[in-house]
């Protein structure tokens, strides 16, 4: 079966950042990519239009017409979109149709997820993405789960995910191991913009970047910054759900969510105020693009100062 995965016809649920780095990296070595995206049916469509275009990617009508015509589809949408696309996929699926699901949801949501397949003939698998896609592109480390990840593993592997690794065969473990780090990755990037934006308030963030650096010797406080603020000034809206889905595991796991919840309310505020115009014109040269975390820190800091 690996071998003729080149053949297949890969749909896209999805085409947005990691759908369009999936469908550039497929189309490169010929394979046939067709996508749809709910926001092609607005304004937002424009950019994924030309995108599809450039590339050679077939854009389908619907869901239903995607998963008609794929042999493998990869769903990338917001975490809670995830049992969503399931519903919508599954009653035009082929039998033995595989569906990755490559969305940041709870363990329970990818259950949910893949009952609804299975039950259309369809073979689920759990895709837990294990760090930031653009630097790996489909490389990018993944873990495979469910009773079908073994079976799907090899033809990912010959289609050019070189990060897919097939764990357990039982559901919900792989997206547990995700949403597990992501209480500590994404938490640190909420961390880190209310602590460094609130220093530079009061004037002592070189003092806490010096004791920073003295306790975690190995972390470039400086860079780091500056790339958590851009992502979560870009993405925050995405990270937010995300956050809100790591809360659930956690209230699965018996515990109140605290930190996980906290997190998910400061990801969505850092995008209310990115779609407010606070940090420049969205796709704009100087969004969310400085070095610098002090100026995207400073753009905060001047939106909430008193208005004399």
């Amino acid at each position: 079966m690996d071998a003729d995965s080149k053949r297949w016809r890969v749909g896209l649920v999805g085409y947005g950042e990691v759908g369009r780095i999936v469908a550039e990296d497929l189309r490169a070595q010929g394979v046939a990519v067709a996508a749809y995206d709910v926001k092609l049916d607005d304004a937002r469509g424009h950019a994924m239009r030309g995108h599809a275009a450039e590339h050679g990617v077939v854009l389908a009508a619907s869901h239903a017409a995607l998963a008609a015509g794929s042999d493998l589809v990869i769903s990338a949408v917001t975490a809670s979109q995830a049992v969503t696309v399931a519903r919508a996929i599954a009653p035009a699926l082929r039998a033995g149709t595989f569906v990755l699901d490559l969305n940041s949801a709870s363990p329970g949501a990818k259950i949910d997820a893949a009952r609804t397949v299975d039950a259309a003939g369809g073979r689920y698998v759990e895709g837990a993405v294990m760090t930031s896609v653009p630097p790996y592109r489909i490389k990018v480390p993944t873990i495979l789960g469910g009773p079908h990840a073994a079976a799907l593993a090899p033809a990912l592997a010959a289609l050019g995910f070189a990060g897919c690794k097939a764990g357990s065969d039982r559901l919900g473990v792989a997206s547990a191991s995700k949403m597990c780090r992501s209480v500590m990755i994404k938490g640190l990037e909420a961390m880190v913009i209310e602590s460094f934006t609130t220093a530079r308030h009061y004037g002592v963030e070189d003092a806490v970047i010096a004791s920073l650096h003295e306790t975690f010797p190995g972390i470039d406080w400086e860079k780091q910054a500056a790339y958590f603020f851009q992502r979560v000034i870009e993405h925050g809206r995405r990270r937010a759900e995300e956050m809100r889905e790591v809360a659930q595991t956690v209230r699965e796991a018996g515990l109140e969510p605290w930190s996980a919840a906290g997190t998910a309310e400061r990801q969505a505020w850092v995008a209310d105020a990115a779609d407010a115009g606070w940090f420049g014109v969205r796709g704009t040269p100087g969004f969310a693009r400085s070095a610098d975390w002090r100026t995207e820190a400073d753009r905060i800091l001047a939106h909430l100062k008193p208005k004399d």
